[in-house]
């Protein structure tokens, strides 16, 4: 079983949000994007086991961050 997770950046509250369509309940943030993942590893076999799920699964993480640039004149 392969489930995603969406790790997007909120730049107004500075953190980064773990979401996934594949994983009810989760939602997690964190400051850190590595930290994040540690929560996450940690989060979805205990999501996963209270909807009864019990293949072996493959976490792919997609991650997302925009950010705006203020471009100066060009020597």
């Amino acid at each position: 079983m392969e489930l995603t997770i969406k790790m997007t950046w909120d730049p107004e509250a500075r953190v980064w949000i773990a979401e996934s369509e594949d994983v009810p309940g989760l939602a997690l943030e964190s400051g850190s994007f590595d930290a994040l993942l540690e929560r996450v590893r940690f989060a979805v076999p205990e999501l996963l086991a209270l909807n009864h799920a019990k293949a072996p699964v493959m976490l792919t993480f997609q991650s997302e961050r925009h950010e705006r640039l203020a471009l100066g004149p060009v020597s």
